[in-house]
């Protein structure tokens, strides 16, 4: 059903390459001296899901609405599909859609209008079997004459990404595409962005929800203050900054870490019942067994032993506060 939004797109998720889209040195300033992206470089590959996570103010939506010709750029270069941002404006347009992050649309009009009327703002033939299909994979077929100020915030989204998909982009922008909808309709919207992507189209989205970026996206990107901080795929950037807390907990009461536990720089609980082992991603586990060992040779009596697995939401904190990765996600051992 979803093939209809990316008629000619033939890429499988596994086949994607080289980049769609082509981001250099690109900078925006504004007359009030405020400087919102310090020359950001970040090449996108066809048919990915890309996630961009950043506190408020960080750049996000500037960089979105750069791409997508809404702000013009103080510097730097964007191409699409080869062809430049500004040279090239209709073609890249054409190739473009976006979900903006505020819901804009005509309250009083029917959903089968509004979404017929903005394929055709791109030139687009008039194609009633393909918008059917794009309400129906939207759950909005049986919404279709009612007005949008009917329907509830979830569904206008909804519509917002009806609207986007119908001129048949390859590249989709979503702006905090899941704001304001409950927890049922987020997840009906991930396999909404999972099915697009199976057809080939490539997929940007900015996101506040980090688990969002953890279920959907192939890479992720950090931006802060205009900066890119940090690009990975998501599975390296989890196994390359992924940490485990090691957390023992003491039947007797130790004031201080003795001497001989000292090369594995382990923290004491305040009120002296747990000691905690920060656990690198990439090591093997000998530290664990070594530690415990040792407590055992020296008489150190425990009751309990547990972890605590880092998510991408304490790397994505850690970055922004300078590299401080906590955990979360405990398992008992």
């Amino acid at each position: 059903m979803l093939a209809a939004f990316c008629g000619t797109c033939s890429l499988l998720p596994e086949d994607f390459m080289s980049p769609i889209l082509s981001i250099n040195g690109l900078r925006k300033s504004y007359a009030s001296g405020h400087v919102a992206l310090h020359g950001v470089d970040l090449d996108i590959r066809e048919g990915e899901i890309f996630a961009l996570l950043g506190p408020n103010g960080a750049g996000k939506t500037t960089l979105i609405n750069i791409i997508c010709g809404i702000v013009t750029p103080s510097g730097g270069s964007v191409t699409v599909a080869g062809y430049d941002l500004i040279a090239d404006y209709r073609k890249v347009r054409d190739i473009i859609g976006l979900v903006p992050q505020e819901l804009h649309t005509d309250a009083f009009e029917k959903v089968i209008n509004t979404v017929r009327f903005s394929r055709g703002l791109f030139g687009k033939p008039r194609d009633d079997a393909l918008i059917e299909r794009t309400l129906r994979s939207l759950s909005l077929w049986d919404k279709r004459n009612a007005q949008i100020m009917e329907l509830s915030g979830g569904m206008k989204r909804r519509v917002m990404i009806a609207k986007a998909l119908v001129h048949e982009p390859r590249v989709l922008f979503l702006d905090e595409p899941t704001a304001g909808v409950d927890v049922e309709l987020r997840r009906d919207m991930w396999e909404l962005v999972h099915q697009l992507r199976k057809t080939g189209v490539t997929i940007i989205l900015t996101t506040h929800y980090i688990e969002e970026a953890e279920e959907m996206a192939d890479r992720v990107g950090v931006i802060d203050k205009g900066q890119l901080v940090m690009v990975d795929d998501k599975d390296k950037l989890m196994e390359r900054m992924g940490r485990k807390t090691l957390s023992v907990h003491l039947i007797e009461f130790m004031d201080k870490i003795p001497d001989f536990l000292s090369d594995w720089h382990l923290t004491l609980s305040p009120d002296g019942h747990q000691i905690d082992y920060m656990i690198d991603g990439r090591s093997d586990g000998q530290g664990v067994s070594s530690l415990l060992g040792t407590l055992i040779n020296f008489g150190i009596a425990f009751d309990d032993v547990s972890t605590r697995q880092n998510s991408l939401e304490d790397i994505f904190v850690g970055l922004i506060n300078g590299g401080n990765i906590v955990g979360n996600e405990e398992e008992r051992a």
